[in-house]
């Protein structure tokens, strides 16, 4: 399997830089947002778009883990997950952040679980990698890089977190 590296660690670094100056201007500043990061990959990537943030505008915004499992409709729902669901949403520009999106499932299952903990006053997306092929009406509204794939192909964000190292690649 042949794979090429599509960002290294500077490349991302820059990705996220740029997502966070979006963020900043789409919503004219800091108040009201809240980060929310989908898990695995997209909880660290959501805390450096926070450190970025602060760094440009002197002030710190909440971030949030999600664990969307529960709310995936490839999987039985856990009563158990539901209630350990404590997001202060109400009211907040909610920020769902997440490594790839690809078919939209995933962020759909985490506006599911951000409906269920409350009312948002807006849900924006943040992705560091859009390859496409949706199977559901999903937009991201701040896109690091757009990465044309086909199905066959796969697409890998690592993060030092979790993979010891920053990069996005692509496999044949």
């Amino acid at each position: 399997m042949e794979t090429k590296e599509i960002l290294d660690a500077m490349g991302m670094k820059r990705s996220l830089t740029r997502i966070a100056h979006e963020i900043i201007e789409h919503n004219k500043g800091t108040a009201n947002i809240l980060l929310v990061g989908i898990m695995t990959r997209g909880w660290p990537l959501a805390q450096r778009l926070a450190q970025i943030i602060e760094q440009v505008e002197g002030t710190s915004i909440p971030v949030y883990p999600l664990d969307v499992s529960a709310f995936r409709d490839d999987r039985k729902r856990s009563e158990q997950r539901l209630e350990q669901l404590l997001l202060p949403v109400e009211n907040r520009k909610v920020i769902l952040v997440d490594d790839v999106l690809f078919k939209g499932r995933t962020v759909r299952a985490a506006m599911d679980a951000i409906m269920y903990a409350g009312r948002a006053r807006e849900i924006q997306l943040a992705v560091l990698v859009d390859r496409g092929h949706r199977e559901l009406p999903i937009r991201a509204d701040y896109i690091g890089k757009n990465i044309p794939s086909s199905l066959q192909e796969s697409v890998k964000v690592s993060v030092v977190e979790c993979d010891h190292v920053d990069r996005v690649a692509i496999s044949h």
